[in-house]
């Protein structure tokens, strides 16, 4: 049997059919040598359109419902790249994520992975099948009900099924042509990096890096699936090569700058962190709110103060649901996070540079969060791009 290679290409690379049917042919041509699994996002910006459609119907939309709404996305892009490559000649054959055996838990929105047991994606590439998965989606064998990864969540059914096959790598294939040290969008001078680790690609996806979904990045490292991010064109050298460890010897080096575009902030009247928390994931229930990603959760005093971040769909019902809350209360600013991943970051040198730029620059933070691998700045959102283009000299 051929070598197996798992590919995901993004929304990005899929946005209309002549990109899905270039996508297509370059498929086709990597069929004759390997055994292909393709996992395949929506198609452009569907699923942005797809919750904006739900929130001109419903002022809450109900979760069980958007998930089963969200993954038509997914199911348009995997028929589609179907037919283009059956019609090239490869014999290809579409799944949605139930079909191919990826069970989940019950939760709707933002499920987690249980269990893969790929039956069918299996008899398939016995056939020399080619086999198109759509991402983001699976099912809870307890509830029998569809359910979706979160957003991003292609990426970990692309390593879920490379795991499950002991796949030669996975490859997460975009309209970028690798990992950079800082968004390129906004800091001209970012440079490419050819090669991570696991852990410095999990610390980089926690706080902000869009290259990868985080639960995508630790199921790798739990499974040693080895990792490449690149264009999905016909070159695949160029990339960044994510697997155990790489540069793992270097000391007190900067490495990347990430960031959460809006982080909101919420004070309860509870001065115990453990129900405030879980009150707050009552509410969230209540108003079919996913709850979001949690950055930073501390005492103040007589109240408990929650970071939070999430994309946009999910931070707006946080604002207009907590808008007159009795029991929380928003912070006024909105803020963001700007992230220096590195090595050595319990030095204080690091975090030394940092607060120097800051000072030098006149660029006002909030707070510093310290993990074993990164140093995070908490600002006022209006600034975060000069924080991020400030802080890059220091890589």
């Amino acid at each position: 049997m051929k070598p197996l290679i798992v590919q995901k290409y993004g929304g990005a690379t899929l946005a209309d059919p002549e990109k899905i049917k270039s996508v297509a042919s370059r498929v086709c041509a990597q069929s004759n040598e390997n055994s292909l699994i393709v996992v395949v996002s929506a198609m452009g910006k569907t699923t942005n359109s797809l919750i904006d459609l739900a929130n001109q119907v419903s002022g809450h939309p109900h979760r069980r419902e958007m998930d089963m709404l969200l993954t038509v996305g997914e199911r348009i892009s995997m028929s589609l790249m179907s037919m283009a490559l059956n019609d090239l000649g490869c014999s290809a054959i579409s799944f949605t994520g139930s079909q191919a055996g990826i069970f989940t838990d019950d939760s709707h929105v933002n499920a987690f992975i249980k269990d893969v047991k790929p039956f069918r994606v299996e008899e398939s590439l016995k056939k020399d099948q080619v086999v198109i998965l759509a991402g983001f989606q699976g099912v809870s064998p307890q509830t029998k009900e569809i359910t979706t990864l979160g957003r991003g969540g292609s990426d970990t059914s692309a390593v879920a099924m490379a795991a499950s096959f002991n796949a030669e790598r996975c490859e997460i294939l975009k309209d970028v042509p690798a990992v950079f040290t800082a968004d390129p969008n906004i800091v001209k001078s970012a440079r490419p990096l050819m090669e991570l680790n696991y852990d410095q690609m999990m610390d980089m996806t926690f706080w902000g890096a869009k290259v990868l979904h985080y639960r995508s990045v630790e199921l790798a490292k739990q499974r040693n699936v080895t990792l490449y991010i690149g264009p999905a064109s016909n070159k695949t050298s160029d990339g960044t090569l994510v697997k155990k460890g790489l540069n793992m010897f270097e000391t007190c080096k900067a490495l990347s700058l990430n960031s959460h575009e809006t982080v909101v902030g919420i004070l309860c009247k509870e001065k115990n962190p453990a129900k405030a928390l879980k009150e707050l994931q009552t509410l969230f229930d209540q108003k079919q709110i996913a709850f979001p990603q949690l950055l930073q959760c501390e005492m103040n005093a007589d109240k408990t103060e929650m970071l939070l971040t999430g994309p946009a769909e999910i931070v707006q019902a946080i604002k207009k649901d907590l808008a007159n809350h009795q029991r929380f209360t928003l912070l006024p600013n909105d803020f963001s996070t700007v992230t220096l991943t590195c090595t050595g970051a319990t030095s204080p040198e690091i975090t030394q540079n940092i607060l120097n730029i800051l000072a030098e620059k006149e660029l006002p933070s909030h707070r510093l969060m310290m993990s074993a691998m990164s140093v995070t700045v908490l600002v006022d959102a209006p600034i975060r791009k000069q924080v991020i283009e400030s802080l890059h000299a220091l890589i």
